[in-house]
């Protein structure tokens, strides 16, 4: 693919991820393993609540194509396959799940040194298309996206963005919600390796007259060791733990606490990923 300002879902999505990414509510177990022949075998089970669900899942590479096969403790069956470089600079990403037939999408993306396309098309009997374009740089990016709902005749969702990205700091601005939500994010990074960052996000919903302002950052304390805290000014203070235990494998320590009400339970999370 050719470097160029990256699809609209990539606006705002550096601070969006040190803000949600890893942060966890329940006790997830994931164990991944590699074939001879290539095949990844990852087998997960979550614990929620009282809930206990799991997948197995299998991915298998070759040359420009990606099988993605998961199976899940509820019987279903969800089928990705991915197609590099059909066209140039494109990706084709066909998706089904089983028995929910309507699940169905396809979507296609276009990359381009000064623009990115993404069109997806849902297959059932009243499809959803989705459309996203985005203009600029890996500097300077900004792009808009729009669903349309053929049952109903009308857009379902419009949203438009823009960004700043310098190599230690990434700004962003997000109009969404049909014009009733906009969200400002900046992410500084503080290292070479960008594992040490400081984040802030303010969204307005003009509906309700509601902001929310939300702080956070992440902290290397050694290299394998990362510290994630976030508060926002509803009193949520989120921390996260991250230790890598051996190459590749993570445990992740996640908890949420509501310092307005402290005699609530905090919520916890453990997450563990055991990778060759």
């Amino acid at each position: 693919m050719s470097k160029g300002p990256g699809l609209f879902s990539d606006i705002g999505k550096k601070a969006r991820d040190l803000l949600t990414k890893d942060y966890i509510s329940d006790q997830k177990l994931s164990i991944s393993t590699y074939s001879d022949t290539g095949v990844a075998l990852t087998s997960t089970a979550v614990k929620k609540g009282g809930l206990s669900t799991g997948d197995v899942g299998a991915q298998y590479k070759y040359k420009n194509t990606l099988i993605d096969v998961k199976v899940d403790t509820g019987s279903n069956i969800s089928t990705t396959l991915t197609l590099n470089d059909i066209v140039p600079s494109t990706k084709t990403i066909a998706s089904l799940k089983f028995p929910d037939y309507s699940s169905g999408k396809i979507e296609v993306q276009y990359y381009h040194h000064h623009a990115a396309f993404s069109t997806a098309v849902s297959l059932n009997q009243s499809p959803t298309a989705d459309l996203s374009v985005t203009l600029g740089t890996p500097t300077f990016a900004i792009g808009a996206e729009a669903s349309y709902d053929t049952a109903g005749d009308k857009l379902a969702k419009y949203t438009a963005g823009i960004s700043v990205t310098k190599p230690e700091s990434c700004a962003a601005i997000i109009l969404g919600d049909k014009g009733d939500t906009i969200k400002a994010s900046y992410i500084h990074h503080l290292d070479e390796v960008k594992k040490s960052a400081a984040v802030g996000e303010i969204t307005r919903r003009f509906s309700t007259n509601e902001n929310t302002f939300t702080v956070g950052g992440s902290y290397a304390v050694d290299n394998l060791t990362i510290l994630k805290l976030k508060l926002n000014n509803h009193g949520k203070l989120g921390a996260l733990l991250q230790h890598e235990l051996i190459p590749k494998s993570l445990l992740t320590i996640s908890s949420e606490f509501d310092t307005k009400a402290l005699d609530k339970t905090p919520r916890f999370g453990v997450a563990l990923a055991l990778k060759p």
